[in-house]
């Protein structure tokens, strides 16, 4: 689902604004984040060097936010019609927090930095804000998986893609 988001976002924004500009952006989305971002960059021939650091701060800027403000507009969303989607999303974080039992930095850790469909850096700040994880140990725990999950996508997205799609 990334690589088809991801080629979808190449075809229909390349076009019309800087590639980098597009890559920044992908990043920014839930699901996308940096794995997006960075297949988007390989798609549209940014060069590693420029995408890396575009893709790391466009994932890892939406991060303080949902740290500080997710469960304040959780509960706002559970006092209106928008309930339904607060629980689903309750829902979510907790079956994604299995991980977390072996150990909260290490789990959210891995679980950020392993890309793996449904977990990065806003799914991750998801399950930190939701079980009362300390934000000093979140926040170097999703910064970590983010740069790991970079490296893993960098290789897949500029070494084998690439080579498929050149």
């Amino acid at each position: 689902m990334t690589n088809a988001l991801a080629t979808w976002f190449a075809n229909n924004l390349g076009n019309i604004m800087p590639a980098e500009l597009v890559v920044f952006i992908v990043s920014l989305f839930p699901i996308l984040e940096c794995r997006g971002g960075l297949i988007v960059a390989a798609l549209l021939g940014v060069k590693m060097s420029a995408a890396i650091p575009i893709c790391i701060v466009g994932n890892v800027l939406p991060v303080p936010f949902i740290l500080l403000f997710l469960k304040a507009v959780l509960d706002f969303m559970k006092k209106t019609r928008l309930r339904f989607l607060a629980e689903k999303i309750e829902d979510h974080a907790k079956k994604k927090n299995r991980i977390m039992e072996r150990g909260e930095f290490l789990g959210l850790l891995l679980f950020v930095g392993i890309p793996l469909p449904g977990t990065g850096a806003w799914t991750g700040s998801l399950i930190a804000t939701l079980f009362g994880m300390d934000r000093k140990k979140a926040v170097p725990a999703i910064l970590l998986g983010v740069l790991m999950a970079t490296v893993i996508m960098t290789v897949f997205s500029y070494a084998f893609l690439a080579n498929v799609v050149g």
